[in-house]
């Protein structure tokens, strides 16, 4: 290929340099700040332990084929009906990712005379299911329920006749703030929609024992819900909670569900377990639960910050530049601590994403805090 055929590529590349935007993989090294493994369940024994004893049943690491065809194993089905009964909906759904779930249902359930309603700072992977769908959208302003309420107002204004649909993070991956659930349900009901709820950092976590923010709101058949597996669950894949007629719509109608290879049932096996290690280690929750308020006592004490009042914390910088340079000060100091910039916050917003996990204890944290509140000082403009 010729230079100059590139040459746009490697444009785009020296300008995300320049800004300090441009992102780069690095290897894990340092002390667990970045993961979102909350439970530590990632390295569980009794995690890996399933896992091996599913092999040894002859369950395959690989389905050979989409779901509708001979991919579809029995260890999927079940684990489906289990997660349904765990998180309290109709029915469930099994795919590959979170992003892969909510393409597929962002681009299928909502018709073309419909609505989407969505928080703005929604995960990009609903912005990218919106855009291969058919219904139209508009962004409300971050967890603001009037502002919901009246876009769907403004939009029965106009003469629509079909349904909207709300779409809001439960807990926000960014900022580590809740979503007023309950209130825009009923805002769903009272204009006959629909209310999504991505629980993905929420799932495991919070909730009625680990349920999710949205535990207690199951017997509407107007909500649905994504509870990701490759976070506190300690595995991959999502599953979607859902009414079970909207569940049918999608296996015949949800692109990315037909003609995707199934997940890997070997998968499937291990976050079976891992809902019941939800179940039976409740002392995992309350550990974590013990280790926020450590830290948020540190961060009104060395660092004059409002705790966010969950697991995820954002320190706020602004500057990319700046944002880049103090985490890999704390990366150099043994810290493992990643710089988050816009697209994916606001513009003006860089920050350190702060992830609280079990696989940190007190004395880390006071260390890393303490090593934090130096770098920012030491880098102040």
């Amino acid at each position: 290929m010729s230079s100059s055929a590139l040459d746009r590529y490697r444009a785009t590349l020296i300008g995300l340099e320049r800004k300090s935007r441009r992102r780069m993989l690095s290897p894990r090294h340092g002390i667990d700040f970045t993961s979102n493994d909350y439970l530590g369940l990632a390295t569980s024994s009794r995690l890996a332990e399933a896992i091996t004893a599913a092999i040894g049943q002859g369950i395959p690491a690989g389905a050979g084929g989409s779901r509708l065809l001979r991919g579809n194993h029995c260890v999927h089905e079940a684990l489906e009906t289990e997660a349904a009964s765990f998180f309290g909906a109709e029915s469930a759904l099994y795919f590959g990712s979170g992003f892969a779930a909510n393409v597929a249902l962002f681009s299928c359930l909502p018709q073309r005379n419909d609505l989407i309603v969505y928080d703005a700072l929604i995960h990009a992977s609903v912005h990218d299911g919106i855009s291969a769908g058919r219904a139209g959208a508009v962004a409300a302003r971050h967890n603001d329920v009037e502002a919901f309420d009246r876009a769907i107002r403004d939009w029965r204004a106009g003469g629509a006749k079909g349904h909207p649909w709300l779409a809001v993070e439960s807990l926000y991956s960014m900022d580590g703030d809740r979503a007023p659930l309950a209130e825009l349900l009923a805002i769903a009901e009272r204009h006959d929609g629909f209310l999504f709820v991505d629980e993905a950092h929420a799932t495991g976590v919070l909730g009625t024992n680990g349920r999710g923010l949205a535990s207690g709101l199951e017997n509407s058949g107007r909500l649905l819900t994504l509870h990701t597996c490759g976070k506190a669950l300690g595995v991959s894949g999502a599953l979607l909670g859902l009414p079970d007629v909207l569940a049918g719509y999608m296996v015949n109608r949800a692109r990315s569900f037909i003609y995707s290879t199934a997940p890997s049932p070997l998968m499937a096996a291990g976050i079976r377990e891992a809902l019941r290690i939800i179940e039976d280690e409740p002392e995992r929750r309350h550990r974590l639960n013990a280790l926020q308020g450590f830290v948020a006592e540190l961060l009104r004490s060395k660092l004059g910050i409002s705790p966010s009042g969950s697991q995820i914390q954002p320190i706020m910088i602004g500057d990319n530049a700046r944002a880049v340079r103090i985490a890999a000060r704390l990366q150099s100091e043994g810290f493992d601590i990643r710089a988050i910039r816009p697209p994916t916050v606001p513009e003006g917003t860089a920050r350190l994403r702060l992830s609280i996990t079990l696989n940190v204890d007190e004395e880390q944290i006071a260390a890393m805090i303490e090593r934090l509140a130096v770098a920012i000082e030491e880098d102040r403009p």
